[in-house]
């Protein structure tokens, strides 16, 4: 393994300021901070106050969060120095400036979660999955989160995305939140540089990113380095093919079969009678593996 970064060592702010760095991957502004609450609500504030301060693809990333949260106001935490928490402004929109049409944005946080898997695979040298809607896995175990949110709409512009990634880098088996979670330390990685780790992701990030905004956030264009969104997504997600279970607001639940996705990044489940089910992202509390009393004898979650 790489040694350049142990656990404790900050990120390389000169390396991470780089103009060669910004130039190539489009990046017009990169911040990085010592702590604060959450990388995702400083940009949110900071997109309301001054949003021409923060134009697409600007970033902002936090040796510490102290707030950090996930999907339905989920905290998580982790040690300083340990993890990459880092946020990005989206404005998309093609290359003769159009907008893309909003109801594209759910596939942002798929565009993250595929460029993070790309990272891990490549510049780690650890093998990733997707996880339906938001994580990335390594053997099972949870190693990042996304988490996508809708900035406010200033002066009858096209609100922009505060689109936030937490992976966990140097964390060791006593510093996990769960039981199911891992980090790139636990995985026998390559490196653990995680300068070295976010430059890789920011910068496979923005290709994905402006490939998908120039096909005007078609997810079946053919997209930078090969296959369409869609297939490159679903080739990559550990979701599909199982029996599930998604639980949605008030007791609601779905049990049956994960088969594909539509054309806007939402799950389609399968149950027991033929229904076919739409899961959307913003609506899943929780979706599990499900193992049916006739299978195992038990029933339950696998």
């Amino acid at each position: 393994m790489d040694d350049a970064q142990t656990p404790g060592t900050p990120l390389n702010r000169r390396d991470l300021a780089d103009q060669d760095f910004l130039s190539a991957t489009g990046i017009p502004r990169l911040e990085v901070v010592d702590s604060t609450g959450s990388t995702n609500a400083d940009l949110l504030r900071s997109v309301t106050v001054e949003p021409a301060a923060w134009p697409d693809l600007s970033v902002l990333t936090a040796e510490y969060q102290t707030a950090a949260r996930g999907r339905l106001d989920r905290h998580w935490d982790a040690p300083p120095l340990s993890s990459i928490s880092v946020s990005v402004v989206l404005r998309p929109a093609n290359a003769e400036g159009r907008p893309l049409p909003t109801q594209t944005y759910s596939w942002l946080s798929l565009v993250a979660a595929l460029a993070l898997r790309e990272t891990l695979l490549e510049t780690a040298g650890i093998p990733a999955e997707l996880k339906w809607p938001n994580d990335v896995l390594v053997r099972g175990r949870k190693i990042a989160g996304i988490l996508a949110q809708l900035g406010p709409m200033v002066d009858g512009s096209v609100p922009p995305v505060i689109l936030g990634t937490g992976l966990n880098v140097t964390l060791g088996a006593a510093d996990l939140p769960v039981p199911t979670a891992t980090s790139v330390m636990l995985e026998d990685p390559s490196t653990v540089d995680r300068t070295v780790l976010l430059k890789s992701y920011l910068a496979k990030f923005a290709v994905l990113y402006r490939s998908f905004c120039n096909a005007d956030g078609d997810p079946a264009a053919g997209m930078a380095g090969g296959t369409s969104l869609h297939k490159r997504v679903e080739a990559a997600m550990v979701t599909l093919g199982k029996q599930v279970r998604a639980q949605l607001p008030g007791d609601h639940e779905i049990i049956g079969h994960a088969s594909r996705l539509d054309d806007y990044g939402s799950l389609l489940v399968v149950d027991r009678d033929s229904r076919e089910h739409v899961v959307t992202a913003g609506d899943v509390v929780h979706l599990r593996p499900w193992t049916s009393p006739d299978a195992s004898g038990q029933g339950g979650y696998a």
